[in-house]
């Protein structure tokens, strides 16, 4: 069993939740120094030690230096915790730079330090001065990490090795379903009935994307009542001021918000015959790499995924033969998707889905395991 104390985002959100159980399941003897950002979850209570760096908020990136220099004098109420610990983990870049620091301050800079990339925040692609800054800053602390974790390969492959010339250890631990403790029961056939009402279209998450939004309402007002679409999630309202007036007037779109992983997702996906997966956000960067955890867990339930043909989710997707692709991100490639689409398709792709190995889209204590072995000190051991 290790010490491991993690550096996170936001306290209360799901995957870090996730992250922090799963070492635990293993049997690691877990702390962690994290941020509130009032996502979701507001009640939430950890059941391991944290120290409390504050409030940070998603807007502006100026915003979050502020909020990280606040943190600083706070890390000294987990001291004890960051002396003693066999292996650190900062997940984002902004809790890379906190643990660096802490290592320091606290005189322990030979304790192994893992740098979870959750994605690739569009600061650090900018062309100008500010993108190169960034850059610079993040290789000087790459060279002072010894493993790299990421999501998805895309990352690697497409930032890390050529940008920023990273040729370190990398571990790749995809954002799939993690069941903390009784493991709901799989659908064993697809739920929807055939040509039972309008298709419905899923949008599940955290729902920030702007582009996505345009492309949904559009293809929604275009395909009228042989349409539904169905948003759960979160809406990021610094990032979607216009979410409201987009779709107040259209009867085909229902907003559900908030809601509780994993024990929601079985209806949720259970009411959708697809689920649009593709994150376009940062089209032509982050968005193009990444593998957002909704795939995984649509597969999971049965339901089909809808991705960009030309970005990582896309070809996810397709190898994994998890759903089905647009060439571009329009409506007009949607609607043609959708308009051509029978309701015995999306039963046979949801049936499909349903007979591969549950395991393929779940994330199992061997590959955590495996993934930290270069730096672990000593064999996990799930509890």
């Amino acid at each position: 069993m290790a010490k491991i104390v993690v550096f996170g985002f936001d306290l209360t959100e799901a995957s870090q939740v996730r992250r922090i159980r799963s070492l635990r399941k293993l049997g690691h003897d877990v702390s962690s120094l994290t941020f509130r950002r009032g996502n979701m979850n507001a009640d939430f209570q950890p059941e391991w030690n944290n120290t409390d760096l504050g409030y940070a908020p998603n807007e502006s990136y100026g915003k979050r230096i502020a909020a990280l220099l606040r943190a600083i004098p706070r890390m000294a109420g987990a001291r004890e915790q960051i002396a003693a610990a066999d292996l650190i983990i900062a997940r984002n870049f902004d809790l890379l730079f906190l643990a660096h620091l802490a290592r320091r301050r606290f005189g322990v800079g030979d304790t192994p330090l893992v740098y979870e990339c959750l994605d690739i925040h569009g600061l650090f692609t900018r062309t100008d001065q500010i993108g190169r800054a960034m850059r610079y800053l993040e290789r000087k602390l790459l060279a002072r990490t010894q493993l790299l974790v990421v999501s998805s390969p895309g990352f690697v492959e497409n930032y890390f090795r050529p940008t920023q010339g990273y040729t370190g250890p990398v571990s790749i631990v995809e954002n799939k379903l993690w069941f903390d403790g009784q493991k709901p029961a799989r659908p064993m056939h697809p739920s929807r009935v055939v040509g039972d009402g309008p298709l419905v279209l899923g949008w599940v998450g955290s729902i920030r994307c702007a582009p996505s939004l345009k492309i949904l309402a559009e293809t929604a007002k275009r395909m009228g009542t042989d349409l539904q679409i169905k948003i759960h999630g979160n809406i990021h309202r610094h990032a979607l001021p216009e979410f409201d007036k987009t779709i107040g007037d259209l009867p085909n779109v229902e907003v559900f918000g908030p809601y509780s992983y994993p024990g929601d997702l079985a209806q949720i996906y259970s009411s959708c015959d697809l689920v649009w997966a593709q994150d376009l956000w940062q089209r032509g960067a982050n968005s193009d790499w990444l593998l957002p955890n909704r795939i995984y867990e649509a597969s999971w339930f049965g339901c089909p995924s809808v991705a960009v043909a030309d970005t990582q989710t896309g070809k996810h997707v397709v190898d994994g033969e998890m759903g089905l692709t647009i060439p571009e991100a329009t409506s007009d490639a949607l609607v043609q998707l959708l308009h051509g689409l029978e309701p015995e398709q999306t039963q046979a792709m949801a049936a499909a889905l349903l007979a591969k190995d549950a395991r393929r889209f779940e994330l199992h204590a061997e590959d955590l395991t495996t993934a930290l072995n270069p730096v672990l000190p000593f064999k996990s051991k799930v509890a």
